[in-house]
């Protein structure tokens, strides 16, 4: 069979639904994962498992009485001797071929493919992501695998540059050194997966820290790394709480890279601490960073509303709006604002909520009690900036429920326009013209994701040029970036301008070097004893 970096790349194929055979198959994978909670999830340091005395709990959002896991919880100390061994293992990690570096990737694919049902139907526990939403971030997860092992096999030959007599020159890459990554819970294998498996191949040790709302799934990473073949101190796996760890990990002078996703305040700080280059840095702290956004639908007065209306609500509504990408804001043109409304309405209405292991759930929990708390913080406020259109609790309230809430009449200015939420909170705002919809949608302070569903060909190209986000849509929902289909990540404060599932992403895990021979030589030297 030829090497898996000779096949063209493809996305791993999400499940069919509507087979009864598939609908059993993750059935059992629920009960099987269940049976096992809650797990015990170690440290992994210096290739072995270890226990602090400190732990804390991760439970499910839809029933937080149910523990998913018992996670051991790092310190300072912890974090010191991941870092020598880190230390210690990169530089012959440094040193192996690129190539073999991408396959330990491939076959870190090949044992997620094997087991996704299980790994999905963890994050249904412990995230509250339905069937659906966790299938595709696991499948997620082996694109990473599958596209950055190919792309280090691009990018790992040195490659000649210009030509000229006499000299031979050539630019290579290689990795910075010892790389923290930071990762969400709301995307728990697949960001965590790019994130490390992006810093791997590129030849930099990990230090891997989870969110600890996900620090379960989260500790599927190094356990599939191991079943992969990955050298055993390349990675420490660190679970803890971020203001204690997080601070030492991005300050920590022998950390040369930081790949962070996550809130803007956490990603700022970061930033900002990144820069105080400490007493005994190698170097410059290079830092990959992003941090969600206030993304914007736009309906022309053409648009297809069958189409936009379907993919306004998975946009703004799957995964409970905890995604980066979620809709938050729609702007719609005043010639079909109130109808927009009503069908608006009328599908918001008729969506089953409910708790994410029931498959008919198209909306359940929010990830923990503080995010239902910010979320109905933000539900008052709407009261007094907009009207309500839609508020929807789920039935029973039972873990962290909150309303699937619409306002109507918001405008551009308003708190609820223009603050991250990160939940079920859809804002609709007006605008007179195509233009004026381009305007309100670009006053933000991110740019991270938009749509414009239109079926005029000059809107849609001036949306291309005018629309200032790093992923733009044209008729289609503003979230479900594919990974080497729509490469992925924004910019102003929605990070740092890097795009995940895209061919330059690798190059902010590495430096450049260059190479120049004169090759015009006068005579060799002798050979000595030593070479």
């Amino acid at each position: 069979a030829r090497p898996a970096h000779e096949k063209p790349f493809a996305n791993e194929p999400r499940l069919d639904w509507a087979l009864p055979e598939i609908r059993e198959r993750f059935r059992r994978a629920l009960a099987e994962v269940r049976r096992r909670f809650p797990l015990d999830v170690p440290l992994w340091i210096g290739g072995r498992s270890s226990r602090t005395g400190r732990t804390f709990r991760s439970t499910n959002p839809n029933d937080p009485e149910e523990v998913v896991g018992i996670v051991a919880s790092a310190a300072k100390e912890e974090v010191e001797q991941a870092l020598r061994h880190a230390r210690d293992a990169f530089p012959a990690w440094r040193d192996t071929d690129p190539t073999a570096r991408a396959e330990c990737l491939f076959r870190a694919a090949r044992v997620a493919r094997k087991e996704r049902c299980e790994l999905a139907a963890l994050e249904v526990f412990e995230t509250g992501k339905g069937w659906r939403e966790a299938d595709g971030d696991v499948c997620e997860a082996i694109d990473f695998l599958e596209y950055y092992g190919r792309e280090m096999v691009r990018l790992g030959p040195p490659r000649r540059m210009l030509p000229v007599p006499a000299e031979a020159s050539r630019l290579l890459y290689e990795p910075r050194g010892v790389a923290a990554v930071i990762a969400p819970w709301n995307f728990p294998l697949a960001i965590s997966m790019g994130m490390t498996a992006a810093a791997l191949v590129a030849g930099n040790a990990v230090l891997y820290k989870p969110s600890s709302q996900s620090a379960v799934t989260g500790s599927m990473i190094p356990r599939i790394f191991r079943d992969a073949g990955l050298p055993e101190r390349v990675l420490q796996f660190l679970p803890g709480p971020g203001g204690e760890i997080g601070d030492v990990l991005v300050s920590h002078p022998e950390v040369a890279l930081i790949a962070f996703t996550g809130s803007k305040e956490v990603g700022l700080r970061i930033l900002e601490l990144a820069a105080r280059t400490p007493q005994g840095a190698g170097g410059v702290k290079q830092v990959i960073a992003e941090m969600g956004g206030k993304n914007a639908i736009i309906l022309d007065s053409d648009a297809d509303l069958d189409e936009a209306i379907v993919s306004v609500l998975d946009s703004a509504f799957g995964y409970q709006g905890q995604k980066c990408s979620a809709c938050s804001r729609l702007i719609v043109l005043e010639e079909n604002y109130e109808r927009v409304i009503q069908r608006l309405r009328a599908a918001a209405e008729s969506v089953n909520l409910g708790p994410a292991e029931d498959p008919a759930s198209y909306m359940g929990a929010v990830i923990d009690a503080a995010a239902r708390q910010k979320i109905e913080k933000y539900i008052e406020i709407g009261k007094g900036e907009g009207r309500l259109l839609v508020c929807r609790d789920l039935p029973g309230g039972k873990g962290h429920a909150v309303p699937m809430a619409i306002f109507i009449d918001v405008r551009p200015e308003h708190r609820l326009a223009q603050e991250e939420i990160f939940g079920p909170v859809l804002s609709v705002i007006k605008a007179r013209d195509f233009g004026e919809a381009l305007s309100i949608a670009n006053r933000s302070q991110y740019a991270l994701t938009g749509a414009v569903f239109s079926r005029s060909p000059a809107h849609l190209e001036r949306a291309a040029r005018e629309f200032r986000v790093g992923n733009l849509y044209l008729n289609r929902g503003c979230t479900g970036a594919m990974v080497g289909r729509h490469p992925f990540g924004g910019f102003k404060l929605s990070g740092t301008g890097t795009q995940a599932g895209g061919p330059d992403y690798l190059t902010h895990f590495m430096v450049p070097r260059n190479v120049a021979e004169n090759t015009m030589r006068r005579g060799f030297a002798p050979a000595t004893e030593n070479g």
